[in-house]
């Protein structure tokens, strides 16, 4: 018999009932704090007892979500959830935080590790490294191939889990700051707001080019839903452990009806074709009654680097929400409790209790609502009870019936727990520096005549630039920073080979792509090797699996990049003991929590002497790995909200930027009496101009505010929906 697992959402304990009773194996939830859905109900400590108690009773399993970043000063209280867990014993907990697998091997080895989907694995080389530090799972990177999920099963024996079902993410799993720079709340702390399924405007006349009807605006990045039904026997084949579905906000009705369909499936797997194939129509007719998006395999089956005109998982015209449409709003009448609405839904028979989404116009707001009134109105519309603040012309979306509620025997059975997490403090990191001291390598040597202000440092002091071509190494001589930093690629590697460059090999830092899928990893391999022989030994790494490439060199020095999420000094252990012996501070960090992170004494401490702190940057919001070039022919757009950004295109993938930069060079002065001393100034989001370098270089020289420009977290930090830890109550 097939022997995989089928797992499923609990958002609630109404949707652990209903995966249970459809067949669910596993099934993962999150409590009240550092989980990826906080915008979910999630579980109280007595419920995720009781449901532990119940399920392993029944053979099934249970896994907890930790999947978010944590700031050094929450380090208490994520101890105090990691040893609360221990004690209990769940059958795994998920994880994006580097910080989570120090404290858990250091102090809770019994808890079993599996890598969430925000940790942006989707390459046996990251794998490997994660299952060397302990790891018995990895949720892979939702843009993967079916081949490159082949690739990385036949070069590991760790389990594999993969989404099969629900909601995407456009951007790439695990480095997205697109929420987090409009308001702080981050994708990385479970807040995220799907800004990328806005309504958008193109801006013409601004790279916008006369073409398709864009003009009028759309949801250019809002995708279908996942969904890989028909696509189960060849995961199966590929060597797939998990089959994931999405979904811990949605409801138990939705939760029941995809697990019963991708059961079905399952069930049947060692079944004839013909009864296969009759399980397959038979789960996706259940499918369609799922009130969700119109569903796409993404790029399970594509080529990643096909310039298409079309996509089959993008649609401008299709809003952000779920549901059947019932078209738009034509009368209001009532203020308050009162406010009625008038739509033509003369097809559906809708009835109080039923759940509606309402948008509205342009996407500015959204709401879901459940009917308390539906009565008949003129010509066959119906009047149906609305929240107040909707207004004529905005859309209403079916998305549940009172019909399809469908009662299951409760999981969660009495009995009451006083446990919770208790009050210790989380013992400090060990940090170990990867058999090089301090992180350090040999100095790449130099011309003779060249001298550096301390040739015992491989990045001295000062200010570093980085920038996306070559061409502008020649813009950035008039101001000669201590390094200059490029981003790789073959393009990169072909010009960084011509001679006479104006910046030395031992100035130049190769900052890796954060995203490295499986498809790259042969080339990417290659080239690293091919710059070390040209004496390029600086790197920024941006992905657990670049360490790979860098192991027994003592003739490199890597720096931990942006995308190497290290918001606490735990996290930075873990990454030092990876081979990095600096750190690139996290664009949505904060001040406070950057000095608190950074801050010890003695040889095995972090200190403000190995941070880099990016001053400047237009930094990339979200990227995908297609080519949008050719779907959508403009440059810039704006949102909904009068924010402006651009659309940067390349074969290899897409990015969004920001039209304002972030900026804190007039805080450069402050951060140097604090103890920091090394500052990147990124220009590379678009060509450098002269012009414009000139002008921010005045303001950086002489430490004053750049107008047009934002702080991002910098001040304000994170958005905080939870009260500090002092004023949460213990039993």
């Amino acid at each position: 018999m097939t022997n995989v697992e089928l797992l499923a959402p609990a958002g609630s304990p109404e949707a652990l009932d209903a995966a249970i009773a459809e067949g669910a194996d596993a099934v993962y939830l999150g409590l009240k704090s550092f989980n990826a859905r906080m915008r979910s109900a999630n579980f109280t400590y007595s419920q995720f007892e009781s449901a532990l108690r119940s399920l392993h009773r029944m053979g099934r399993k249970l896994y907890v979500t930790v999947n978010t970043v944590f700031e050094q000063r929450e380090a208490d209280r994520v101890y105090q959830l990691l040893k609360y867990l221990a004690g209990l014993g769940p059958d795994g907990i998920i994880v994006q935080d580097f910080g989570i697998i120090t404290l858990v091997r250091e102090n809770f080895p019994s808890l079993k590790l599996h890598a969430s989907t925000q940790m942006n694995v989707s390459s046996v080389n990251g794998v490997n490294i994660l299952s060397k530090h302990g790891f018995s799972r990895v949720v892979l990177a939702r843009e993967l191939s079916l081949e490159e999920i082949r690739d990385i099963r036949g070069n590991t024996n760790m389990e594999l889990e993969v989404f099969v079902h629900g909601a995407l993410c456009v951007s790439v799993s695990g480095i997205c700051l697109f929420s987090s720079y409009l308001g702080g709340k981050s994708a990385n702390r479970g807040m995220c707001t799907q800004a990328c399924r806005r309504f958008f405007t193109a801006q013409k006349g601004k790279g916008f080019d006369d073409g398709p009807a864009e003009d009028s605006g759309g949801y250019y990045f809002s995708p279908y839903d996942l969904e890989l039904i028909g696509e189960i026997p060849d995961l199966v084949k590929a060597g797939v452990n998990s089959f994931k579905i999405e979904g811990r906000m949605k409801s138990a009705e939705y939760v029941g009806a995809v697990v019963s369909a991708y059961r079905i499936v399952i069930d049947s797997m060692d079944a004839g074709e013909d009864e296969l194939g009759k399980a397959i129509a038979d789960a996706r007719m259940i499918l369609k009654n799922d009130f969700a998006r119109p569903k796409t395999t993404y790029l399970l089956k594509g080529s990643f680097t096909e310039n298409k005109s079309s996509f089959d998982w993008l649609n401008p015209g299709q809003d952000g929400g779920t549901g059947i449409p019932l078209g738009k709003l034509l009368r209001i009448k009532g203020r308050g409790e009162e406010s009625r609405g008038l739509i033509q839904a003369e097809l559906l028979a809708l009835a109080a209790g039923d759940s509606i989404r309402l948008h509205k116009t342009n996407d500015r707001d959204r709401l879901s609502h459940k009917l308390s009134l539906v009565e008949e109105g003129p010509n066959g519309a119906k009047w149906i009870s609305i929240p107040e603040g909707f207004e004529p012309g905005d859309s209403v979306y079916l998305i549940q019936t009172k019909a399809m509620t469908k009662r299951y025997e409760p999981v969660i059975k009495g009995g009451h727990s006083n446990r919770s997490p208790g009050r210790e403090k989380a013992p400090p990191p060990r940090t170990e520096w990867a058999g090089k001291k301090n992180g350090k390598a040999q100095s790449s040597e130099r011309p003779k005549g060249k001298k550096s202000g301390n040739d015992r440092t491989d990045f001295p002091g000062g200010f570093y630039a980085m920038v996306s071509r070559v061409d502008d190494l020649y813009i950035l001589q008039s101001s000669r920073p201590v390094k200059v930093i490029l981003p790789y690629s073959q393009k990169l590697l072909r010009r960084l080979s011509e001679p006479g460059l104006p910046f030395h090999p031992c100035d130049i830092i190769i900052s890796l792509d954060p995203f490295f899928p499986q498809e790259k990893a042969a080339g990417l391999e290659e080239g690293i090797s091919l710059l070390i022989e040209m004496r390029y030994t600086r790197f920024i790494v941006n992905n657990l699996g670049h360490f790979s490439f860098f192991r027994q060199r003592q003739d490199v020095a890597l720096i931990a990049g942006p995308w190497l999420y290290a918001f606490n000094a735990w996290a930075a252990s873990f990454i030092a003991r990876c081979g990095a012996g600096y750190f690139v501070s996290p664009l949505e960090n904060n001040r406070q929590n950057l000095e608190k992170t950074f801050h010890g004494e003695g040889q095995n401490k972090l200190r403000h002497s190995q941070v880099f702190i990016t001053i400047l940057a237009r930094p990339s919001l979200f990227r995908m790995r297609r080519d949008l070039g050719a779907f959508y022919r403009f440059e810039n757009f704006t949102g909904n909200r009068g924010e402006d950004f651009r659309l940067a295109s390349a074969p290899e993938g897409s990015l969004v930027y920001p039209h304002e930069h972030f900026s804190i060079v007039d805080k450069t002065l402050f951060l140097r009496e604090a103890g920091f001393s090394r500052f990147i100034l990124d220009f590379s989001s678009a060509p450098l101009k002269k012009a414009e370098f000139r002008d921010i270089m005045e303001a950086v020289n002489c430490a004053l505010p750049l107008p047009g420009t934002n702080r991002f977290n910098w001040k304000n930090g994170f958005y905080q929906p939870e009260p500090d830890a002092r004023q949460i109550p213990r039993n």
